[in-house]
């Protein structure tokens, strides 16, 4: 590495290593240093040179990678020459001497243009084609930090909503490029819902949800892949109008057809346990699944369980609490101390719960399910004129205000739900 002065700057003069001869015809550079002071150039020699190197690697990546790779080399070919990347469409609308300087950077001693160079300051590279079974892949690699901390379970039913609305959308519209999906093909896929919804009486939130994940999803890779890409997916969403809401279980009810003896009797012991503890509990059925042995704690005065964020996320901040064990609710986990193994991180509990109950006639109607039970226990709450800070405590739901204190003692919400047990 040579540095040598030529008036009053200084240059770093240094021969071109053989494999960039395809991209760099002069066997040496001279490349200016930018300053006249001879300490601060030798400071800036090793980057400056690092900066070539690099921007000789991206034309290289320009010449011989994909389409994806050309396209990232071209840009960082541009950065590394002093100019900002731009399409060949945006380069062409510059003012005449701010485009004359670009095409004056792409000309080669011999005097032609180097296409390397001119698909990265004059934007020629091709912009990568990604269509959406593509995007949905690039997807899952640009969200890895929405799935830290979630257990496999909870990562497979974070995806599994994004790739139905993606199946659904490919298969009205087609697999097409990202930049081939017009305003009418979006509005062909909400007319499909449409259909869809009054053919088999299903709510808007249907299709809403598919749009929503649709969107989200094409708009990161948009944005992350830098494609420049304004896509149609605003105003698909349908009025939703009055939710519903899950329907809890009369008390009556439970105590005549869920507790009645045997009622549960060739139910699997874990999904038995977990029915049962939920019924003076409250917790939401994947909290229980989660539950490791040492949140479980039955050898002390007041035996209760910790919902802790260990080996999963839980759906709120609020939703981190510990709960007293009474009732049939203590008995169920004295039955099952150690957890949960067969539902630890796995789908199946709703779903071998809700079958058996409706098999079972312990459903009141066919909108009920095992999370009604849930709204059950908070209904008896609010029916004995427990404090709205316990209950919320209780539920594991955020209070509307600011939060002062620890809350109630373990012995108050053991009192709290002695009153309320089944």
């Amino acid at each position: 590495m040579t540095i040598l002065q030529r008036g009053t700057i200084w240059y770093l003069k240094r021969r071109v290593h053989p494999r960039f001869a395809r991209i760099e015809v002069r066997p040496s550079v001279w490349i200016s240093l930018k300053t006249d002071s001879r300490p601060e150039a030798d400071r800036r020699a090793i980057t400056v040179w690092n900066e070539a190197v690099a921007g000789w690697e991206a034309a290289l990546a320009v010449a011989a990678g994909n389409t994806e790779a050309k396209y990232a080399g071209a840009k960082e070919v541009a950065r590394t020459h002093g100019f900002r990347f731009m399409p060949v469409e945006q380069v062409a609308a510059l003012p005449i001497n701010d485009l004359l300087a670009r095409i004056e950077a792409t000309i080669t001693p011999q005097g032609t243009m180097n296409p390397v160079l001119a698909a990265g300051i004059l934007g020629t590279a091709q912009r990568p084609r990604i269509n959406l079974s593509a995007a949905l892949e690039v997807y899952w690699h640009l969200s890895q930090d929405k799935t830290t901390g979630k257990s496999p379970d909870q990562v497979r039913r974070w995806r599994t909503p994004r790739i139905k609305a993606f199946k659904n959308l490919i298969g009205v519209i087609g697999d097409l490029d990202l930049d081939q999906i017009t305003a009418d093909d979006m509005l062909e896929f909400r007319d499909w819902w449409w259909r869809k919804i009054g053919g088999e009486d299903l709510t808007p939130n249907s299709a809403n949800k598919d749009f929503t994940h649709i969107s989200s999803t094409l708009r990161l890779v948009v944005k992350m892949k830098r494609l420049g890409l304004i896509l149609p997916l605003d105003g698909l969403s349908f009025a939703e109008g009055e939710k519903g809401t899950r329907a809890p279980f009369a008390e009556d009810w439970i105590k005549d057809r869920i507790l009645a003896p045997g009622a549960l009797g060739s139910l699997n012991t874990e999904a038995r346990c977990i029915v049962l503890g939920m019924i003076n509990t409250g917790y939401r059925p994947s909290e229980a699944q989660g539950l490791r042995a040492i949140d479980i704690r039955l050898d002390v005065n007041i035996p209760h369980i910790s919902i802790e964020p260990e080996g999963r996320t839980l759906k709120t901040s609020a939703s981190r609490r510990v709960i007293p064990l009474v009732g049939v609710s203590l008995e169920a986990f004295r039955a099952c101390p150690d957890g949960f193994p067969r539902y630890a991180g796995k789908a199946g509990l709703s779903a071998t719960v809700n079958k058996f109950l409706r098999e079972n006639a312990m459903m009141p109607t066919t909108g009920h399910t095992l999370y009604g039970l849930r709204h059950s226990f908070e209904d008896r709450l609010l029916d004995r004129d427990v404090d709205e800070r316990i209950r919320r405590d209780l539920m594991g739901h955020a209070l509307n205000r600011e939060r002062y204190g620890k809350g109630a003692s373990l012995a108050k919400l053991a009192e709290v739900l002695q009153s309320v047990a089944l």
